[in-house]
């Protein structure tokens, strides 16, 4: 898929916000109205290396678990995730958060997508209304966020540890 890019501003400093997403914890309160039964991947869910697998609740998807690490951070600018989903994990994920100053006390969200489905089928599947679904929840999501950040509501909960 060619990278969509969904943004927001957060009436937060930068360093406030990059704290936040650096932790994969925290993901799950801002995205679980599309990205659901989170599990953490290991004890510790800041940093690199931290992951998450989840289910994703797209239409007609029959193979709907992902998982995603935080594979770079860039302090206080950009956070890189990268992951798998689909049928046997075959089609990568590459999500961004950029984070930039605005007016004021004011950051400046953006997050991209990029997918890479192999296969043809996955291709469909993304062309026959999967990448405009994916954008609309990805802006709930940055919506949701601000939310978060800004008045504290509409927080939802944090993942447990996926049993080993």
């Amino acid at each position: 898929m060619n990278p969509l890019t969904v943004s927001t501003y957060i009436a937060k400093p930068r360093e406030e916000v990059f704290e936040y997403l650096a932790d994969i914890a925290n993901h799950a309160e801002f995205t679980d109205h599309y990205l659901v039964d989170w599990h953490l991947l290991r004890e510790d869910p800041y940093g690199v290396g931290a992951g998450a697998r989840f289910r994703i609740k797209a239409p007609l998807s029959r193979f709907s678990w992902a998982d995603v690490s935080l594979a770079e951070l860039t302090p206080p600018y950009r956070i890189v995730e990268r992951g798998r989903g689909g049928k046997f994990n075959r089609i990568r994920m590459l999500g961004t958060y950029t984070l930039s100053p605005a007016a004021g006390d004011t950051t400046k969200v953006e997050y991209t997508l990029e997918t890479e489905p192999p296969m043809l089928s996955d291709k469909i599947m993304e062309a026959l209304g999967g990448r405009v679904w994916v954008r609309r929840q990805a802006g709930k999501a940055m919506r949701r966020l601000r939310t978060i950040l800004e008045e504290g509501r509409d927080r939802g909960h944090r993942p447990s540890i996926a049993a080993g």
